[in-house]
């Protein structure tokens, strides 16, 4: 009886065919390299989308929190006390009292719609990074009843203000008068500017201080919502359910994916596409399996019939054309992992060679936001697309490992 010792011995010696059949060989290697390229751009493409989706992340939330409570009309009384309920939660890390509200920019015959963003600088670092975003001036230069303003770089340069220069800022909270609702006007200062590297922070964005933005906007004592950042973004549905056991008063709260769902999703569904695409070199690879396996079977009739009459069962010929063809993917497979892997680690070596190779750089800094390629390497990507690699190389030798089982002797060896 056949052992699988002998199948195996069969199914490597099968790998490598006659040097008559060398085409067989050829096409075996074409498959090899075909199931490697695959694996190694799809964990190359799909570390670079993830290290794109974290530097995404990652500027985005240096400008905002994980977390924001707030009442049920859009504004927050004794946010104070409320800092002290929560700040003392083992998951929260920082909290800041902020005002969200939209208004207008003018200066000259430059008019920009922009959103402003009153805080308090004694407790925005602990839930903001935007210090370190600064290009001119701090937050603390934002002093109460002074006015201050802080723009952002693109913004500034649309209306043609830098530091020390004046803006005026139109709020929608009017007052009523004689002849109407006026609108409120107040005039501004520019303390600072900051890059976030964000498109919609950089051209949209004022941050001004919470108690002028309390008279512009007639909230009086009260702030738009209080600000959390906490230990693990990732756990925020965790987290708020905490918290709201120990609220003693209805709110709403609202998480960082709510915020920039549609951009998230967006990026996931870029991500699964670009999977599938490129899953297509696998199954392409796997078919060249397909075909090699296909021609070995009709090479080596004569030896299927030999081992049948020596006693080799179905299962044990198909046996052998089943390891034949997963040497052939688990190879590819390993190689592609291998190199996959290589690559994702050191793409921020790799692509500044090419640019300095080729003469031109990929990103360039003043087009785009993001100048470098970023990687981030997660394993269970690479796992799975390993996975499917050698699933899609079983399936693809399942065919003719069938087809050599069903050979039978007395024809095979009719014309020997």
């Amino acid at each position: 009886m056949f052992k699988l010792p002998y199948e195996l011995f069969l199914g490597l010696r099968y790998t490598k065919a006659k040097r008559r059949n060398g085409f067989i060989s050829f096409i075996s290697l074409s498959s090899i390299i075909g199931i490697a390229l695959g694996v190694m751009a799809l964990i190359t493409v799909l570390s670079i989308m993830n290290g794109f989706q974290q530097e995404l992340r990652d500027r985005i939330l240096g400008m905002t929190a994980h977390l924001t409570l707030t009442g049920s009309d859009s504004r927050l009384y004794d946010w104070e006390k409320l800092y002290q309920t929560v700040i003392t939660q083992p998951d929260v890390v920082g909290a800041a009292p902020n005002i969200m509200e939209q208004g207008m920019l003018t200066s000259g015959d430059e008019v920009k719609g922009v959103a402003i963003r009153g805080i308090n600088p004694d407790y925005e670092d602990q839930v903001a990074d935007i210090d370190s975003k600064m290009l001119f001036g701090k937050l603390s230069d934002l002093h109460p009843k002074e006015y201050g303003m802080i723009l952002g770089s693109e913004l500034a340069g649309s209306l043609g203000v830098s530091v020390g220069d004046k803006v005026t800022l139109i709020a929608p909270q009017g007052t009523f008068s004689p002849v109407g609702m006026v609108p409120r006007i107040k005039r501004f200062t520019i303390v600072g500017l900051f890059k976030a590297g964000m498109h919609e922070y950089d051209s949209g964005l004022a941050i001004i201080h919470i108690e002028d933005a309390q008279k512009v906007f007639k909230y009086k004592d009260a702030v738009g919502g209080l600000q959390l950042r906490i230990k693990n973004m990732f756990d925020v549905h965790s987290v708020r359910h905490e918290i709201a056991q120990h609220l003693d008063r209805p709110m709403y709260v609202r998480d960082w994916t709510q915020q920039h769902a549609n951009f998230f999703k967006a990026i996931e569904m870029e991500k699964r596409m670009m999977f599938i695409v490129l899953a297509l070199i696998i199954m392409v690879a796997a078919f060249n399996i397909v075909s090699t396996m296909v021609m070995v079977v009709t090479d080596k009739q004569g030896d299927i019939a030999v081992l049948r009459t020596l006693g080799a069962t179905p299962n044990s010929i198909q046996s052998i054309f089943i390891i034949q063809g997963l040497v052939i993917g688990l190879t590819g497979a390993i190689l592609g992992l291998l190199s996959g892997v290589a690559l994702s680690l050191n793409i921020d070596v790799i692509v500044p060679f090419i640019e300095n190779l080729l003469g031109f750089k990929f990103f360039p800094a003043d087009v785009y936001y993001i100048s470098q390629v970023p990687s981030k390497l997660e394993w269970s990507d690479v796992w799975y697309i390993t996975g499917l690699a050698f699933l899609l190389t079983l399936f693809a030798t399942l065919y003719p490992a069938r087809k050599a089982a069903k050979v039978h002797p007395a024809e095979a060896l009719r014309y020997e």
